[in-house]
C-alpha cells in the first residue's frame, strides 16, 4: 500500500472509530445499582475469605477480572473503543510516514 493510500484508511478508521464510540456513549444505559443495594464481592468478609483461600494474588487476579470485564459495558466500552481507534489509526498513519 502507498502512503497515501495508508493515511486515508487510518483516517476513515478514526472517523469510524470516534463516531461509534461517541454512538455507544450516549445509547449507554445509565448505571443502577444493585439489586441488593451492595455489592457482596466488595465486603470485608468476602474478601477475607478469598484472601484464606487463595492469598493476596487471588484477591488481585479477581480486582483484575472485574475490571477488565468492567470495560465491555456502558460508557466504559465507548471508552475502550475509542481509545482502540486512536492507536489502530496511528499505526496506520506511522506506517505511512515510514513509508517515505
Amino acid at each position: 500500500m502507498t502512503g497515501r493510500r495508508l493515511r486515508f484508511v487510518g483516517a476513515v478508521i478514526l472517523v469510524l472509530g470516534l463516531a461509534s464510540a461517541m454512538w455507544i456513549y450516549l445509547a449507554a444505559a445509565p448505571a443502577t445499582g444493585d439489586a441488593l443495594g451492595y455489592n457482596p464481592e466488595e465486603s470485608k468478609q468476602y474478601l477475607r475469605t478469598m484472601e484464606l483461600y487463595g492469598g493476596k494474588a487471588n484477591v488481585l487476579a479477581a480486582e483484575l477480572r472485574q475490571w477488565f470485564e468492567g470495560l465491555w459495558h456502558g460508557t466504559r466500552l465507548a471508552y475502550t473503543v475509542a481509545c482502540a481507534t486512536v492507536l489502530l489509526a496511528g499505526v496506520f498513519w506511522f506506517a505511512a510516514a515510514s513509508e517515505k
